[in-house]
């Protein structure tokens, strides 16, 4: 039954093809081109018959390969555990102190009694380098990492402020406030001081020092105050402290604490001394 159907729907197809063309008879010159178009016409009303399944002559493109990611270009930091890959690496230890090369069973070992991970530090190196860290520290330079990324990413923004060298000391506090929050929120600003009506342009540039001074936040300069537009007004642009700076920040205040606290103990040392007496030198002299 399917034989015959096929059969009757291949031969009502040549005959509509022929029908809407030119008469062509058949000479046994012309038989075989005859007989190559037939086919031609067969094949392509067999391509769209419904007893027949599509095929796609055209050549599959193979699909691009995905390029490994580098181990190098991490862009977090994270404990490797106890799968070590090499046998021999190169190890830091906690402290940043140079361990050298050593075996990966004898790394483990250490692990296991100092309770701390194994981060990977380079892998170019020949041995790789490693450092032996606790889980507080991983945590930490995660942290920072995040920050500079976020550093990296949020664009910079530039806050303006002007004020004339005749602000009242209310205002100024005012704006310096606002100053601060700006900074606070990790943007730059833009501070101009220009003179005030009638009054004289003399050092400006060393008054906006003094007043970025006298602000409660630690500031760092993208430009440091100096004189614009002729000496009539003054401009510095603020940042907030890097990270560096505010840990030198805190060992010159430690520094600082510490020379406080000998100096107070050095003078209450001196006063807790009881004077001698004239009695009593004369009292040692006598039992000598």
């Amino acid at each position: 039954m399917s034989a015959g159907c096929v059969r009757w729907m291949l031969s009502h197809t040549v005959r509509a093809v022929c029908g809407g063309s030119s008469c062509v008879y058949w000479t046994p010159a012309s038989r075989f081109p005859i007989c190559s178009e037939r086919s031609n016409i067969i094949a392509s009303s067999w391509r769209w018959s419904p007893f027949s399944t599509g095929v796609d002559n055209t050549e599959q493109t193979a699909a691009p390969k995905k390029k490994k990611p580098d181990p190098r270009g991490h862009a977090t930091i994270s404990a490797v555990g106890r799968k070590i890959p090499q046998r021999e690496i190169q190890v830091i230890s906690e402290t940043g102190e140079n361990l050298g090369t050593m075996h990966r069973a004898d790394v483990i070992r250490v692990m296991d009694e100092q309770g701390l991970k194994l981060v990977l530090l380079s892998e170019r190196k020949d041995p790789p380098v490693y450092r032996l860290m606790s889980g507080k520290q991983i945590h930490e330079e995660q942290l920072k990492l995040r920050e500079k990324q976020k550093a990296k990413a949020a664009p910079v923004q530039v806050k303006e402020l002007t004020f004339s060298s005749g602000i009242a000391a209310h205002d100024l506090s005012t704006k310096m406030k606002q100053v601060e929050s700006w900074l606070e929120k990790k943007n730059h600003v833009r501070i101009t001081l220009r003179s005030g009506r009638g009054g004289p342009a003399v050092n400006l540039d060393t008054t906006l020092e003094q007043i970025v001074q006298q602000m409660e936040v630690m500031v760092g300069f993208v430009s440091k105050p100096k004189a614009i537009r002729d000496g009539q007004a003054a401009m510095c642009i603020l940042r907030p402290p890097s990270a560096k700076e505010l840990s030198q920040k805190g060992k010159n205040m430690a520094a600082a604490t510490q020379s406080d606290d000998s100096s107070s103990n050095a003078t209450e040392s001196k006063t807790s001394i009881p004077p001698v007496s004239n009695s009593d030198t004369t009292e040692g002299s006598i039992q000598q």
